[in-house]
């Protein structure tokens, strides 16, 4: 299944690693073929939660190959030499747990929950997989039609699903991050089962992978589990991942889809820097601090002055990622509400932006902010997965999971004038794309009609 995450996840993520951190002893160790090993002990309830993250996904990929780190998810569950295509599913769930998988632009990720005194067979099961996977051309033609069938699904038929498809694709022109996940259609039409073979002996390395188990366990007792299991599996060249460079945006840049929709939608989008490893960078917790305030919270701008109080949209939200491989996009999308045309959705989040340009931020409305966000970690994250999230995220995206509180407190720290700053710099128009939704019989006229650019 593919998967992105959110503004809310990362700033939730991070809050969850300080909260927790304090109480549970987590300790790492990188075994002779290159896989690291991460544990937390949390003793709470007699469960665990095994991850295995593959730092591989649709970055990696190229044009022609578009969908094949997700498509090789898919055909993790198809069985091995010692383990039968659908054997997998049926072992975790004879032990009362529960798996699944999923793929980002970033990482795949594989993950059981299950009894403590359990974990040793989902780590058999995860070593298994990862040197004796069997891909057979009849298998891999029955899973192709599954996946065709989930792009057609969840993009091809979902009008949302179109527009923001095409807002990556046309916001970035040369880097990667601007494919689907899925894939392409015509990629999926191409697929053959060599591709996933070379894939995932290209990838599916151990040296290319984090293990995490966060749950009642002793970190030498998984430790043993794991040398006993991966420790015999060869390490492996890996490719070295230097994605094409986005080139610098020249200009505003407008397209418009017409699908069968209830509903208009509103997308914009500007291209906008991430937070690097082991790089000095302010601009990114900055950005991940203005997308709070106008989205994320009950008290944020945009929902609490569009939504709530001029009733002019009927939804809006703000994403930004700040952790990634790929190039950014701070994104802002929104539904008018009845009687609303599309420009004048756009004009009222003008107006907001302009707004907030201009004046900044209160250092009241940036504390309210503070505060919140440790609220809804305490309230909404206290998790055994959440914290396996956030400890295989940071890991896989080269940092170090010991950052978890420096990396808060860089987001705690941002000022009213970075916020301002970074709203000043970023968004404008020459960074933007504008992607309209509208429901098949409305005309292209009602997209600019009256539209009035308030920056």
């Amino acid at each position: 299944m593919a998967k992105l995450f959110s503004l809310r996840s990362v700033l939730c993520g991070l809050l969850l690693g300080v909260s927790i951190t304090a109480q549970a002893e987590t300790v790492e160790k990188t075994l002779d073929n290159g896989l690291k090993l991460i544990v937390r002990t949390d003793e709470r309830a007699p469960v665990v939660v095994s991850q295995l993250w593959y730092r591989v996904g649709s970055v990696d990929e190229s044009q022609g190959l578009t969908g094949v780190s997700h498509a090789l998810e898919h055909m993790m569950f198809r069985g091995t030499q010692q383990v039968p295509d659908g054997e997998f599913s049926r072992r975790i769930a004879a032990l009362g747990g529960k798996h699944n998988a999923f793929t980002s632009r970033d990482y795949t990720v594989y993950f059981e929950q299950l009894a403590a005194d359990r974990v040793e067979e989902a780590i058999r099961l995860e070593a298994d997989r990862m040197a004796n996977l069997r891909i057979s051309e009849d298998l891999f033609s029955k899973e192709i039609q599954v996946i065709r069938e989930e792009r057609r699904l969840r993009t091809d038929d979902q009008p949302t699903g179109v527009l923001f498809e095409q807002l990556s694709a046309q916001a970035l022109v040369a880097n990667p991050a601007r494919h689907p996940i899925i894939g392409w259609a015509d990629d999926l039409q191409t697929m053959q089962a060599s591709d996933l073979r070379r894939w995932y002996q290209t990838w599916y390395a151990p040296n290319n992978a984090t293990l995490v188990i966060v749950g009642a366990v002793k970190p030498e007792q998984v430790f043993r589990m794991a040398e006993k299991h991966f420790g015999s599996l060869p390490k492996r060249p890996l490719p070295s991942f230097v994605p094409r460079q986005e080139p610098e945006p020249l200009g505003l840049k407008r397209f418009t889809v017409h699908r069968p929709s209830e509903l208009s939608y509103l997308a914009m989008a500007w291209q906008v820097p991430r937070l690097l490893p082991n790089q000095a960078q302010t601009d990114a917790p900055a950005l991940a601090m203005l997308a709070a305030v106008l989205d994320g919270l009950e008290s944020s701008r945009l929902p609490k002055t569009l939504v709530r109080e001029q009733k002019s949209a009927s939804s809006v939200s703000v994403d930004y990622d700040m952790l990634g491989r790929g190039a950014a996009l701070f994104t802002i999308t929104a539904v008018p509400a009845a009687g609303v045309a599309v420009a004048e959705m756009e004009t009222a989040i003008r107006k907001q932006l302009a707004q907030l340009v201009q004046h900044g931020v209160s250092e009241s409305e940036l504390q309210r902010l503070r505060t919140q966000m440790r609220a809804s970690r305490v309230y909404e994250k206290d998790s055994l997965f959440g914290q396996a999230m956030n400890l295989g995220r940071l890991a896989s995206l080269g940092f170090d999971w010991r950052q978890e509180e420096t990396l808060l407190e860089q987001l705690l720290a941002v000022t009213s004038a970075d916020i301002q700053r970074v709203a000043q710099r970023y968004l404008v128009d020459q960074r933007l794309t504008v992607g309209v939704l509208l429901p098949e019989k409305t005309t292209t006229a009602a997209i600019t009609k009256g539209a009035k650019h308030a920056n």
